[in-house]
């Protein structure tokens, strides 16, 4: 288990969690569970996990049944950050039968995913202990779940790279080719941002590192890279800038990657690629 990771804003979780739920819920509601099931029917469920790995995200499945049944008593019995093994029981609760069947696939959608994009960061952490690299993870979000799936990481042990487009500059290769060239992007990048702004800069070859290295950045992210030229361009720019290795990998292939002495490896993978953590709810009359 990781140090603790602070819960995310409730603020941010439920209108993510009440997006999700409408999006399930459409213009009928679940004519499924109200067909079937009497409205005064209660049940018990128990969230379970089916597979090892870690937890992310269960505030926010747990959300999704108390916003259609404010009345249900619901017991965690497993946190963010655990990992677990399967069987292992997450939540009880106990309420209104049709809200519990109608929150069911959105709860478990949130959880398994959040727990997936935590468990492979977990796989990733784990391949890159005793080297100096930490993970990161990237932009390369699911629309609309961009809070969650970063803080999923960060659960994982991992770091967050950038939020969004304003919140630092990374100069890639078709912002170069924009403006004809490495050294007219940086100028523009410096004198357009304040100090509290970092720069990081994309180079794609050796050449261009050491072009970038007398005009200065921030951190310089080492792009689709083989294992020799990233152990040649941590040497070449010796602690001037923070170094970071990112294209293609994913938690089976970075411990080699990590091992060149680059400070950051960043997978897209993580958010883009990794697979739920198979997760279920177990009901029965209450």
């Amino acid at each position: 288990m990781t140090a603790p990771i602070p819960p995310l804003s409730l603020f941010l979780v439920e209108p993510i969690v009440r997006a999700a739920l409408a999006e399930d819920l459409g213009r009928a509601g679940d004519i499924t569970s109200d067909a079937v099931v009497p409205a005064h029917a209660r049940a018990r469920g128990a969230i379970v996990a089916r597979a090892p790995g870690r937890v992310a995200g269960l505030d926010a499945a747990l959300m999704a049944f108390r916003l259609l049944d404010p009345a249900v008593r619901i017991g965690a019995m497993g946190a963010d950050g655990d990992d677990v093994a399967p069987g292992t029981v997450l939540a009880r609760m106990e309420g209104l039968a049709r809200p519990m069947l109608s929150a069911e696939r959105t709860a478990l959608n949130l959880l398994g995913r959040l727990s997936g994009v935590a468990s492979a960061t977990a796989r990733a952490v784990a391949a890159v202990r005793g080297t100096r690299a930490r993970v990161a993870g990237t932009r390369k979000t699911t629309p609309g779940l961009r809070a969650l799936e970063k803080y999923a990481v960060r659960v994982g042990g991992g770091r967050n790279h950038r939020f969004g487009l304003d919140d630092a500059i990374l100069i890639k290769d078709n912002h170069i080719a924009a403006v004809g060239g490495l050294e007219p992007a940086v100028a523009r990048a410096r004198a357009a941002v304040g100090h509290m702004v970092k720069i990081e800069v994309e180079v794609d070859t050796l050449a261009q590192l050491r072009e970038l290295l007398p005009l200065g950045a921030d951190a310089v992210l080492l792009d689709n890279m083989t294992v020799a030229e990233l152990r040649a361009a941590v040497a070449l720019v010796d602690g001037a800038m923070m170094t970071e290795a990112s294209g293609g990998l994913t938690p089976e292939t970075i411990a080699e990657v990590a091992a060149s002495g680059v400070d950051i490896v960043s997978l897209g993978w993580l958010t883009h690629g990794a697979g739920a953590l198979d997760i279920g709810l177990d009901m029965e009359p209450g």
